[in-house]
């Protein structure tokens, strides 16, 4: 690439960074609060896919280090732009979507989302809720978790406040 290997190795490790970020973002929000144990071994997998990418021919730790900061310098950047864009946390982030309103479960959300029933019957399960159609509002969250609202807990008018009947079952 270029003749300075330092900055090859900054730049590699910025492009491998973004590409790991948007890749994640592609398949899913469900990926990043469910990792099964195949989810934990692919990402292993990656990371050590991508560590020549980013050093190159450099195994040395010097190398290492400066590939490690990179990582923690354009983490930190992409923290703090995604805190100053709303625009750009959508994109890199997405956002929270309604999976249950009034007991109605949004089979449109689950199919773009890939998330299936028993998913989320067993974060219902979990979160105390027996019975799917006696929720009033779960949302999934762009961290993959699922949160369950009762009907005091959404502010009337809010992006939440959704018809029932605009569900898609």
């Amino acid at each position: 690439m270029l003749e300075n290997p330092h900055l090859n190795i900054i730049i590699s490790a910025t492009v491998i960074y973004l590409f790991i970020i948007l890749s994640i973002r592609l398949f899913g929000r469900s990926e990043l609060a469910q990792l099964s144990t195949p989810d934990l071994v692919f990402i292993l997998l990656i990371s050590n896919s991508v560590q020549n990418a980013m050093v190159g021919d450099d195994s040395s730790l010097g190398g290492g280090i400066l590939a490690a900061g990179t990582l923690f310098l354009v983490n930190k950047l992409s923290h703090s732009m995604l805190y100053k864009s709303d625009k750009l946390k959508h994109i890199m982030e997405g956002e929270p979507a309604v999976l249950i309103r009034h007991g109605k479960v949004n089979k449109k959300v689950m199919k773009q989302n890939k998330l299936s029933m028993d998913e989320i019957e067993q974060a219902a399960r979990e979160n105390g809720k027996g019975d799917l159609t006696d929720i009033d509002l779960a949302i999934l969250e762009v961290d993959g978790k699922i949160s369950f609202l009762s009907d005091e807990g959404i502010k009337p008018g809010s992006k939440f406040d959704v018809d029932e009947t605009k569900i898609d079952k």
